[in-house]
């Protein structure tokens, strides 16, 4: 608790720091709006900072003021902000992070202020990921699927069936090609799962996999039921069973992987797909890559995702210009530069028709085919979450990919264990 109360006041001086200068109206009428970003590469800084610049050119009377935040601590920053009244007018956030702040009146619902382009831009299916109760609370703009990194060499030397999002693997031929990559100190594959959770979870919409149940009274409960299995039972048996999968990256990172897949280690690495610059900027030269879909299920190559989102503090004097920049920022044209910089795929239909999404180079087209079955990550609304996930799931999950517990002991422990805690947040 101690930790944490120096946390929150280091945040907030921090926070009041950086805001000395920003914030509210000037002497002559003028509205200035503090946008705090998360972009944290050089090109993603870059591209915010130029549609920044672009804006105040163009609005005078609306200056929009960059404010750097970091993904790090942004949910105690925020919660901090929010309670002593200095929150930035507009929020860079991600999605799965947003239910608490919606539920606690700390966020603008932006269903009256959003333009009937963006509504309309942006398929349903991803609007779901940001709308809680009957307002809509942030502007999903940038998602990434998770994707197969593999070693092209490796591929094309073993003569597996080279996966597409039109023929993906399934989960059962994916094990066995993971079989045929392994050999001579070489596994055929890399998971890094120190965080076992949101990747289990989101992989698991592929096979129909749903885990959070809402009853007709709202209440959200857990069952692990066949369709929930099929992810984890096979990642379990790689590393356990087949020995195809290398059990030293389970507890590991997407970036510590990286040397082991460059040195030949490892055939594949299932990563975020925005890790495609850390490897194209680490890779040795001559190194070839290429990415491939994740496996597919009973329900296709469905995966859960938790998108970037842009929020309005409800304590913003100015939501219809924070809106309005928020539109600006969020034209395709603009959406594409964002995107880009992040190495991410936008969440707008026009701007991911841009002809630089669809380019062979780097994968951008396996990752833009994918965005059709991009859905909202199954535990984006459930209270207790957090909580369920931290105390429960990941040590559940690491201890039965590490072969300690079996099937039965994780199910009992997801569902016994994890609904006393999610029932406490639904009293």
């Amino acid at each position: 608790m101690r930790t944490r109360t120096a946390t929150l006041l280091v945040s907030l001086a921090l926070l009041l720091a950086g805001c000395t200068d920003g914030g509210g109206d000037s002497a002559d009428g003028r509205v200035t709006l503090r946008f705090q970003s998360l972009a944290w590469q050089e090109e993603s800084v870059a591209a915010n900072e130029e549609l920044v610049r672009e804006w105040n050119a163009t609005h005078p009377d609306v200056r929009v003021e960059y404010v750097q935040g970091s993904w790090e601590s942004v949910h105690d920053q925020l919660l901090t902000s929010f309670e002593g009244g200095e929150a930035p007018d507009i929020i860079h956030d991600a999605s799965d992070d947003l239910a608490d702040f919606a539920h606690g009146g700390y966020l603008a619902d932006l269903s009256d202020l959003l333009t009937e382009r963006l509504k309309a831009d942006i398929p349903q299916r991803t609007w779901e990921t940001v709308t809680f109760g009957d307002g809509v609370y942030g502007v999903p703009f940038l998602q990434e699927p998770r994707v197969l990194i593999a070693n092209a060499g490796l591929l094309r030397t073993s003569g597996v069936r080279i996966p597409t999002p039109e023929r993906p693997w399934t989960w059962t031929e994916f094990r066995q090609v993971t079989k045929e990559l392994s050999g001579d100190g070489r596994y055929g594959v890399a998971w890094p799962l120190k965080e076992p959770v949101s990747a289990t979870l989101n992989l698991s919409l592929s096979t129909g996999g749903r885990l959070f149940h809402r009853g007709a009274d709202g209440r959200v409960t857990v069952r692990f039921e066949e369709a929930d299995q099929v992810v984890p039972r096979t990642i379990h048996d790689q590393a356990n069973t087949d020995h195809s999968a290398s059990a030293t990256t389970l507890g590991s990172g997407g970036s510590d992987t990286l040397p082991g897949f460059f040195a030949g280690k490892y055939a594949m690495v299932p990563l975020g797909f925005a890790y495609r610059q850390q490897i194209e900027q680490q890779a040795p030269d001559g190194f070839d890559w290429q990415v491939l879909p994740a496996p597919a299920g009973a329900e296709g190559l469905d995966q859960g995702v938790s998108p970037q989102t842009l929020s309005i503090a409800e304590d913003s004097p100015h939501k219809e210009e924070a809106a309005a920049f928020v539109d600006f920022l969020l034209q395709p044209d603009n959406m594409v530069r964002l995107a880009l910089g992040d190495w991410m795929l936008p969440t707008g239909t026009e701007a991911l028709k841009d002809p630089a999404l669809h380019t062979s180079e780097h994968g951008w087209a396996t990752g833009t085919a994918l965005a059709a079955h991009l859905r909202s990550a199954p535990a984006q609304s459930v209270r207790g979450y957090p909580e369920w996930k931290d105390k429960v799931a990941t040590p559940a999950l690491q201890e039965y990919y590490s072969g300690a517990i079996g099937i039965g002991e994780l199910r009992g422990r997801l569902e016994d264990d994890g609904n006393l805690v999610l029932a406490r947040y639904q009293r």
